[in-house]
């Protein structure tokens, strides 16, 4: 039976909306986190067969397919491709899964899976608002109307949904986040990011944690919506980044001299309700576990992102898996969530947790724009 390794695995620091990594263009933003991923695992750039790189804001600076601009941005083979795709917040974890079935099938050896994401060169929803602006229609056409009505369609809706179907109360989301800054202070302080972040523009470390961050000051922000209870501080941050993986079979890397770091175990996807939008990730991770043949209780560490507090609350509440084996560095609350290339990111720090402590099992799903969900599960070698 074929398997797919995970040989390589860096990201970018996670850069605040107008932070360090701002002035970088998203294509050399990637393009820094190819370059370091050929260095970093000694293979030939030529052997890569493919560039698939998740990205959603796809326009101006990120437009053009962004995966063939950022590999020969980073003086890369012009001989290998490139392939921009869009799963919304999952794009990147997407590119994991489409680089491991290429590998998997028997078509391609050696696939990069990454992401980018500037969101402050290009703010999220441009794309949208400006085709608003010039008079086309929203991307609901009538065929959505017929079947979920003229209603409100958003994260924010979708983040109060949940809050109101799993009675999760402001104070229980705020808890979260605080501690969610917590675990990622400490991980930042421990150095345990330190082998998975390619400096970039001067900047080596996360930028979002911060340290003053406590129940008493998140209980005096407004809410994002009037009556509800998600406030910015109980929202990811809106940021900057990018990531990249090599996914290789065994022949490549018996013939390249790589060293497998993990294996993918099995990788699932599930639709749910695109009103309420975030709940995707429990069916999905049912469905993953299943299907691996394993229990909540094999997983040694989750990644689950952290979009809204919701999310992970309400899909701890229904799996019912160890909150301490529950992002344990942290989420995007903390460190950001830089759309497109989150997918990437979350599977690095994944990989590298369990290397740091020993665990076998790793599963990281996301919740994704039209109530979808990726999971994967690996296993460390």
């Amino acid at each position: 039976m074929a398997e797919a390794y995970i040989v390589g695995a860096v990201r970018t620091p996670v850069g605040r909306k107008q932070g360090g990594l701002s002035g970088v263009h998203p294509a050399d933003l990637a393009a820094h986190t190819l370059r370091a991923l050929v260095d970093r695992t000694g293979v030939d750039p030529s052997a890569v067969e493919d560039v698939i790189m998740g990205c959603v804001m796809q326009f101006g600076p990120q437009s053009m397919d962004i995966a063939r601009t950022a590999w020969l941005s980073a003086g890369l083979p012009e001989d290998v491709a490139g392939v921009t795709i869009d799963r919304q917040c999952g794009s990147s974890q997407q590119a994991v899964h489409f680089a491991a079935q290429g590998v998997l099938s028997g078509t391609q050896d050696l696939v990069v899976a990454a992401g980018v994401e500037s969101m402050s060169v290009v703010p999220m929803g441009s794309h949208v608002t400006t085709a608003l602006e010039k008079g086309l229609p929203s991307p609901f056409g009538d065929g959505w109307a017929e079947r979920y009505g003229r209603q409100e369609i958003s994260q924010f809706r979708g983040a109060e949904l949940m809050c109101e179907k799993w009675d999760l109360s402001r104070e229980e989301l705020e808890r979260f986040a605080v501690e969610s800054h917590r675990r990622a202070l400490e991980a930042v302080a421990e150095g345990r990011f330190r082998d998975q972040i390619v400096p970039v523009a001067g900047v080596e470390n996360d930028e979002g944690p911060r340290a003053d961050t406590t129940p008493e000051k998140l209980a005096t922000l407004k809410t994002l919506r009037e009556g509800g209870r998600i406030t910015a501080a109980t929202s990811s941050q809106i940021s900057d980044g990018s990531g990249a993986l090599l996914i290789a079979s065994e022949r490549a890397v018996r013939e390249y001299g790589l060293t497998p770091r993990a294996r993918v175990v099995t990788l699932t996807l599930t639709g749910d309700d695109p009103v309420y939008m975030l709940t995707a990730p429990i069916p999905a991770t049912r469905k993953a576990l299943a299907r691996a043949g394993l229990s909540v209780d094999d997983i040694d560490v989750f990644e689950v992102n952290e979009a809204f507090a919701p999310v992970p609350l309400a899909w701890l509440r229904e799996i019912g898996a160890d909150p301490e084996r529950v992002n344990p560095n942290g989420g995007a609350i903390a460190l950001g969530h830089p759309l497109g290339a989150t997918g990437a990111i979350l599977m690095t720090k994944l990989l590298h947790e369990l290397e740091r402590t020993g665990g076998w099992y790793g599963l990281q799903t996301m919740c994704e724009g039209g109530g979808q969900a990726n999971v994967t599960v690996i296993e460390r070698l």
